[in-house]
């Protein structure tokens, strides 16, 4: 049985990446906070006396859910209009920054040229872009797998399917990145 402080904990450390995965899928980041804090408030509500070991697990599912839900609520409304939100190229606004969260883990003594930060800044836009053109299955099994760092088991069963779809998604989902990557001549 998970303490209140374990539980606390969990979500504390998975906020941020739930977070990021969430605007991935739904590109809204107002709609990504709600279902985030939704998916915490149903982990804590339904399963807050599961073992803690569980609770990852658990948290993958209930956000994939949750995610699935909005997308069926708000499948008419997005049949009808257009987002032009969905056509800019990042949020500056947000709380949450990629390139500002990669320094701070990197944290050398080394500085990077107005030219060199330029080009990193670019490319990192190219790769969240090109993921976020992924098909919704595919996009989601990589994020899951490479983002959060499950294993293909624990991805099938956060996705609801099996090993075997999982790794197709994720081969899938390289092949594109790598593909639209090259071309836009980032080389891994």
């Amino acid at each position: 049985m998970a303490s209140e402080k374990e539980l606390s904990d969990f979500l504390r450390s998975v906020e941020k990446r739930a977070f990021k995965r969430s605007v991935y899928h739904v590109r809204d980041d107002e709609a990504a906070l709600d279902i985030v804090q939704d998916s915490m408030m149903k982990l804590a509500e339904h399963y807050g006396d599961k073992p803690a070991n569980e609770l990852p697990m658990l948290f993958h599912r209930i956000l994939s859910n949750t995610t699935l839900d909005w997308f069926r609520r708000n499948k008419t409304k997005r049949a009808l209009f257009s987002n032009f939100s969905d056509f800019e190229s990042g949020s500056e606004d947000g709380d949450f920054d990629l390139l500002e969260s990669l320094a701070a883990e990197n944290d050398t003594q080394t500085t990077q040229s107005a030219e060199d930060n330029f080009a990193s800044t670019a490319r990192v836009e190219d790769i969240e872009e090109e993921i976020q053109n992924l098909p919704a299955r595919q996009r989601e099994a990589f994020l899951l797998r490479y983002w959060e760092d499950l294993d293909v088991a624990e991805t099938a069963a956060a996705m609801g399917c099996s090993e075997g779809s999982v790794k197709t998604h994720c081969s899938r989902a390289v092949l594109a990145l790598s593909k639209a990557l090259k071309a836009k001549g980032i080389q891994p």
